[in-house]
């Protein structure tokens, strides 16, 4: 079964809002759409075909009626009820998606979906996709969702080059090197990871920035860095106040090098 990160989902109030600051910082941010069946809207950023999805609420009423779109029953509890932004989930895809849901109820998982979705593009094009929700009935490790579009990888690409969503950026071609995640238990959370999405694991490692153990899974595309806080620090902090979930982005081919916190959450250039 082939995997490839396909994107981050970063939630935040008003998407619009997230356009300025980071074209402050040279990467080209563009208005997505809307998903009028879901009661959400977005603004996106490109590094070939990974990216970051800004991911606001537009009507809290629909938000809310939809059960099975796990990562909706995220945002209204984090934007809605808590007022809470930042990073929330990561999206894997997939073309295989019918058989990845009969191996993940074979492992035991609660599965929702697959979910078919829609996103009126602003250029008036409706863009297709299919959802996948795993999930642990006792919630001991957070998973990613996973993602099959209508159209193929080398159509989407092409048409991503065609908008100038693709190699638009200031600051030259920035690659999304990796996401990283800030867990409890570093070792359990890789494991199951490894173990359910067949991942091969990469280096150990302290990380100074975080204050963190550090473990990679790679992942096609784009890979994940899994953390856990060994002391005071960023990775604490946010396990403190946010508990298990994506807190960092890695952007490598730039022409800078530099830590910093934006839009509720780290970035490493």
């Amino acid at each position: 079964m082939q995997f490839y990160f396909d994107h981050l989902v970063w939630f935040f109030k008003k998407p619009e809002e997230a356009i300025s600051p980071l074209k402050q910082r040279g990467l080209h941010v563009v208005k997505g759409g809307r998903h009028e069946s879901w009661g959400t809207y977005n603004t996106l950023t490109y590094f070939g075909l990974s990216y970051i999805e800004f991911l606001g609420i537009e009507n809290v009423s629909i938000a809310e009626k939809h059960d099975e779109n796990r990562l909706n029953t995220q945002i209204v509890r984090q934007l809605a009820k808590e007022s809470r932004e930042g990073p929330a989930k990561i999206a894997i895809r997939t073309n295989e998606m019918e058989e990845l849901a009969i191996k993940l109820k074979v492992e035991g998982l609660t599965v929702y979906g697959p979910l078919t979705g829609e996103r009126v593009r602003a250029d008036g094009q409706v863009i297709r996709w299919s959802l996948l929700f795993p999930e642990y009935a006792e919630n001991k490790v957070s998973l990613p969702f996973f993602i099959q579009w209508e159209k193929s990888d080398e159509e989407r690409y092409s048409e991503l080059e065609e908008q100038r969503l693709i190699g638009s950026h200031i600051l030259g071609q920035p690659k999304l090197e990796s996401v990283g995640f800030v867990v409890n238990d570093l070792d359990q959370t890789v494991e199951i990871w490894k173990k359910l999405f067949c991942l091969r694991q990469g280096k150990e490692y302290i990380d100074t920035q975080t204050n963190a153990r550090c473990r990679i899974l790679e992942l096609n595309g784009t890979n994940l860095l899994f953390c856990t806080p060994i002391g005071d620090g960023p990775a604490a902090k946010v396990l403190k106040e946010k508990g298990e979930t994506p807190f960092l982005v890695n952007l490598t081919d730039m022409n800078q090098s530099h830590f910093f916190e934006m839009l509720n959450g780290w970035r490493f250039q």
